[in-house]
C-alpha cells in the first residue's frame, strides 16, 4: 500500500468501523464496554500476556485506549502504543493518558502498522478482529508477525471459536454477519499460522451479548 492510498483512508471514516459502531455513539463507549463486562476480559488478556517492565507493548485497534490503561496500571513501567485509525477515539485515548508517561496512541490501520520490523515484544489484540473482511485478516496478521521480535508473542481476544445458535439471542446475531464467519471455528488459529505463527486457543467462555469468546496465544518463533 502506497503512503498516499494510507493516507486517503485515514482520512475516509467509511474505511472503518468506529470504536462505538458509528461516531455519534463514542461518548458512551466506555459506559457500554463496562456494563458488557469487558474490564474482566482485558484483565484475562493482559494476564494471558505475562507481561513485565522491560517490555515494549503495541494493541491494535486500540479504540479509546481502555486495554492500554489497564496494562499500564498494572505495570507501570512497561512501554505501551496504542494504533487505531480513528481519529475521534485516539483523542478520547490521549485525553484519558495524559497524566501517565510511557503511553504512544498512534493512526494507523492493523493491515499498514507503522512501525520497523522487530519492534514490539508482545501485540493486543481485543475484539478488533472480527471487524475485518477476511483478506485485510491476512494482511494484519502478516503485519502484527513482521513487528514483533523474534519470540514474541501475540495476545487476541474476539468473537469466535466452536460458536452455534445455541449460546443464545446474541450468537445468533453474530452469526448473521458475514465478518464474524471468518472467525469461528479454527478460523484464527489457520489465520495466524498461515502467516507464520505458531497458535493456539487458551481459553474460551460463553459471553451473554456476543455469543462466545475466545483468546488465542501466537508465538513468532525464534528461529
Amino acid at each position: 500500500m502506497t503512503k498516499h492510498r494510507l493516507h486517503r483512508l485515514l482520512d475516509n471514516h467509511r474505511d472503518y468501523l468506529p470504536a462505538a459502531g458509528r461516531d455519534i455513539f463514542l461518548p458512551g463507549y466506555d459506559l457500554i464496554s463496562r456494563l458488557l463486562g469487558m474490564t474482566k476480559v482485558h484483565d484475562t488478556l493482559i494476564g494471558q500476556a505475562e507481561l513485565d517492565d522491560n517490555q515494549r507493548v503495541l494493541e491494535i485497534g486500540c479504540g479509546t485506549g481502555n486495554v492500554v490503561l489497564q496494562a499500564k496500571r498494572g505495570h507501570p513501567g512497561i512501554e505501551l502504543v496504542g494504533c487505531d485509525p480513528d481519529p475521534r477515539a485516539l483523542t478520547r485515548a490521549r485525553r484519558k493518558a495524559q497524566e501517565l508517561s510511557g503511553i504512544r496512541f498512534d493512526q494507523g490501520y492493523a493491515q499498514q502498522l507503522p512501525y520497523p520490523d522487530g519492534e514490539f515484544d508482545r501485540v493486543l489484540s481485543s475484539m478488533m478482529l472480527h471487524h475485518l473482511p477476511d483478506d485485510v485478516k491476512a494482511d494484519a496478521a502478516a503485519e502484527v508477525f513482521r513487528v514483533l521480535r523474534p519470540g514474541g508473542r501475540f495476545h487476541v481476544v474476539d468473537i469466535g471459536g466452536d460458536m452455534t445458535a445455541r449460546y443464545g439471542l446474541g450468537a445468533r446475531r453474530m452469526l448473521r454477519s458475514s465478518h464474524i464467519a471468518g472467525n469461528l471455528g479454527d478460523a484464527i488459529p489457520r489465520l495466524l499460522s498461515a502467516a507464520g505463527f505458531d497458535c493456539r486457543e487458551v481459553a474460551s467462555h460463553r459471553h451473554r451479548f456476543v455469543g462466545r469468546l475466545t483468546y488465542y496465544r501466537a508465538t513468532r518463533p525464534s528461529r
